[in-house]
């Protein structure tokens, strides 16, 4: 789950196979993305602007100058994006959910999402994965130094707590004689880190505060997921309102649990920061994805005057039921998930009903027969569509997506195709990375597509002149 060296490679290098020559390969711990920033500019012709095309080809025609680095020194944009994200900061937050943002995605936007990624990966980066280390499932940085040592100097961002998550499961009178490292309880998940630098902040329109959440690595962290079953949220409701049984015990469990260290740090900074504009974002992969929503939802129930709180989440398994995503949307918490379709992790727990099956009539007849035979289907269907609903919902195996989806595939990059298809690759943080890196629009939804496309219709275009 660590993600590896992650830079842009200016131009790519070709590994020679006999199996697929002149493909990209990558290991699949050393995805390294490729741009296409800086290809020359195609000439400037007349262009159809209702041509599908339109909508992203102003991308690759005037591309802006990136720097993956994300530091605030060489973090290079140019000064009306920095401008347009200081004024529309709650917009790339998602207070509209997103619209417009998304598909094609907005550069702001892309870069929005890679920091916060990358603030995940450092969460990885300072994890001791290391059994054998004394201080394994520790972090391996002081307070002071893990944005440093973790690969991400720079950023503005000053780290204000560490977190820990703790297991609820009770273990076996036996476990003393295992390894230590079996029996490990309670490990270190993520941090907390305040924007302090004054330039950043400008450049932001706002103070942001940032939650980061690792991805599973402990063995009882894997147990826990796969307590899959729904449990009542916490505090009790009468709404029904459930989520995903290790996710909540791992956020609720211990002496001083996850949920104690959040409530308390963000009282802490509310306490400090709540005077000026502040934003809170909740980042996180896989296991940090879910802790990521439930921190989200903790937070905008317990604190009655809460700022925006939003979660970008990378690789997220479902986290609870219909009725949970009702309260989230009413709370006002926004949920962005970036999920690989071909990552087995997004599609699990449980089952996700169609919730429009039986809803839309068939039949297209004009007369009443027609209309007769389709309200008989239309029963049909909602009666099998609640029949199964109920069984399944019984077993409390009945789940439902939350927020807002940007929806990406390894299938589309040739870089992760290269020496055949991964499916252990797909739920890396290091992939997602590289598919937002790369994706346009879900009509191209790859950079080496698009440009592709477009120099093909240059080509096209210059041919009848």
């Amino acid at each position: 789950m660590k993600l590896s060296s992650f830079k842009t490679v200016q131009p790519c290098s070709r590994v020679k196979t006999t199996a697929a020559p002149d493909v990209i390969i990558r290991k699949p711990s050393t995805i390294r993305c490729c741009t296409l920033t800086d290809h020359p500019t195609p000439p400037k012709l007349a262009i159809d602007h209702h041509d599908k095309i339109n909508g992203w080809e102003h991308h690759l025609r005037n591309p802006a100058d990136h720097d993956y680095q994300f530091n605030r020194h060489s973090y290079r944009s140019s000064s009306s994006s920095s401008s347009s994200l200081s004024k529309r900061w709650k917009e790339y937050q998602g207070i509209r959910n997103w619209d417009g943002l998304l598909d094609p995605l907005d550069e702001n936007m892309r870069q929005e999402i890679l920091r916060y990624g990358k603030f995940v990966d450092a969460a990885y980066k300072s994890f001791d994965f290391d059994p054998s280390s004394p201080s394994y499932a520790t972090c391996k940085f002081p307070k002071s130094s893990l944005l440093d040592g973790s690969g991400l100097p720079d950023t503005g961002y000053r780290l204000t707590r560490n977190l820990r998550a703790t297991s609820g499961i009770s273990l076996p009178r036996w476990v003393h004689r295992a390894p230590s490292w079996l029996a490990t309880q309670s490990s270190w998940i993520g941090y907390v880190a305040v924007c302090k630098d004054r330039d950043e902040i400008a450049r932001l329109g706002r103070r942001d505060v940032v939650i980061s959440f690792r991805g599973t690595a402990t063995p009882l962290e894997w147990l826990e997921n796969l307590r899959a079953t729904l449990t009542d949220i916490e505090p009790p409701n009468d709404d029904g309102s459930m989520v995903e049984s290790g996710f909540l015990s791992l956020y609720t469990s211990g002496a001083e649990s996850l949920q104690q260290m959040v409530r308390a740090e963000i009282a802490r900074l509310l306490k400090s920061y709540g005077d000026e504009p502040l934003s809170l974002t909740i980042t996180g992969h896989s296991l940090g994805a879910a802790l990521a929503t439930l921190a989200a939802y903790d937070i905008k129930t317990h604190f009655k005057r809460a700022p925006l709180v939003t979660v970008i989440s990378f690789g997220g398994p479902r986290v609870g039921n219909r009725n949970f995503r009702c309260r989230l949307e009413k709370q006002g918490t926004k949920v962005l998930r970036i999920v690989n379709s071909d990552d087995v992790i997004t599609k699990v727990p449980g089952f996700v009903l169609d919730e429009n099956v039986g809803q839309n009539g068939g039949g297209g007849g004009d007369g009443a027969g027609d209309s007769h035979v389709a309200s008989n289907k239309d029963f049909q269907m909602a009666s099998l569509r609640s029949r199964i609903q109920k069984m399944v919902k019984d077993t409390r195996w009945m789940y439902a997506e939350v927020g807002k989806e940007l929806r990406l595939s390894s299938r589309d990059s040739p870089y992760l195709l290269g020496s055949g298809f991964n499916v252990a690759t797909c739920h890396e943080l290091g992939t997602y990375l590289h598919l937002v890196e790369n994706f346009v629009s879900s009509t191209c939804p790859f950079r080496a597509a698009a440009r592709k496309m477009l120099d093909n219709r240059t080509t096209r275009q210059i041919a009848g002149l």
